[in-house]
């Protein structure tokens, strides 16, 4: 499942490459048909990462008046329709075109004064470049649908296509609020010692194990299955542990751990988690999913820092591995 930096480098994405443009809309599947007949012809004014939520926002919206009775979703103020996309387990999207680079540094996948630079890249749960299609950098833009494309968002010179998400509906400010209230507390929305405070109390307050509530959205948000694991082993804190036995510090030190890992996920587009990397070891993490994690991915093989076998095991219907050894 893609987890919260993919989210928040799809809203870069979109920000960098379609927001500011009119854009046409449709849904080559059909099944978002009505949705798209919304959408269809607006510009896109602004675009926002709350967790595994992204929302994408068409015309223009109510302005600054609004912002106080949105709350925690200010933001929604700036459109008046807005696209929410959660991709649950297979969700991704698909840029052709003009693919610019969503971070300082990051190297272009696309030049609009250079149609022979166009790319074609998938993220989801990862990200890769696709297979061109079509005879020519001209002719092959914009591709046809390929599959089953849920939502079609075409500039003229970009072209996202979304396929497979849980959920792509289109709101009005207030239900965008609504959604955000529910949500747990986001580092790159709403960072601070309040956040961190809300994520502490939220943890601490009910008994359901620590390594399920690090994967409720309405805790903390944007954590999945690996970020969680990761965490936990790096904290050396048992899964299984009630939250509300959680010491504060520790509940804080997960909540600042969060912090840093989602910003280093959505400034490369990698989740390395291991602690024990040195600056040269992690670039070569960054190509070689083997050294990426500490525990994720390993069962049966020895800890990095015991040498006991990594567990596997199911919680709440999610895979869970970590060291019975060192998280106690």
């Amino acid at each position: 499942m893609p987890e919260g930096h993919t989210v928040h480098r799809i809203a870069l994405q979109l920000a960098a490459d379609v927001v500011g443009h009119r854009v046409a809309v449709s849904s080559p599947q059909g099944r978002f048909a009505a949705g798209a007949a919304v959408l269809d012809g607006l510009p896109a004014v602004a675009v926002q990462a709350v967790g595994k939520h992204l929302f994408l926002g068409f015309g223009a919206g109510p302005g600054p008046e609004a912002q106080e009775r949105l709350g925690r979703a200010a933001f929604a103020a700036q459109a008046a329709r807005w696209l929410r996309v959660h991709l649950g387990l297979y969700g991704a999207w698909d840029f052709h075109g003009v693919v610019s680079p969503v971070v300082p540094g990051q190297g272009a996948a696309g030049s609009m004064g250079a149609p022979r630079l166009r790319r074609a890249v998938r993220i989801g749960e990862a990200e890769a470049a696709l297979p061109r299609r079509g005879a020519g950098p001209e002719r092959d833009f914009p591709p046809e649908p390929v599959g089953q494309v849920r939502f079609r968002l075409l500039t003229e010179h970009t072209l996202a296509d979304l396929r497979g998400p849980a959920a792509c509906e289109v709101l009005t400010p207030e239900e965008v609020a609504a959604v955000v209230a529910k949500a747990g507390p986001d580092p790159l929305v709403s960072a601070g010692p309040e956040a961190e405070r809300v994520v502490v109390e939220n943890l601490r307050r009910r008994r359901t194990a620590v390594g399920q509530l690090l994967m409720d959205q309405s805790v903390v948000s944007g954590i999945g299955n690996i970020y969680r694991a990761e965490m936990l082993f790096r904290a050396r804190l048992d899964p299984h542990t009630p939250g509300r036995d959680v010491p504060a510090e520790v509940a804080r030190g997960l909540w600042q751990d969060w912090v840093g890992l989602l910003a280093e996920g959505v400034r490369t587009g990698v989740m390395v988690t291991r602690a024990d990397l040195d600056a040269e070891r992690r670039e070569l993490a960054l190509a070689e999913p083997a050294l990426r994690h500490a525990v994720y991915g390993r069962a049966g093989e020895p800890c990095l820092v015991c040498g006991q076998p990594v567990v596997l095991e199911e919680m709440a219907g999610r895979k869970l591995y970590w060291c019975a050894t060192c998280q106690v």
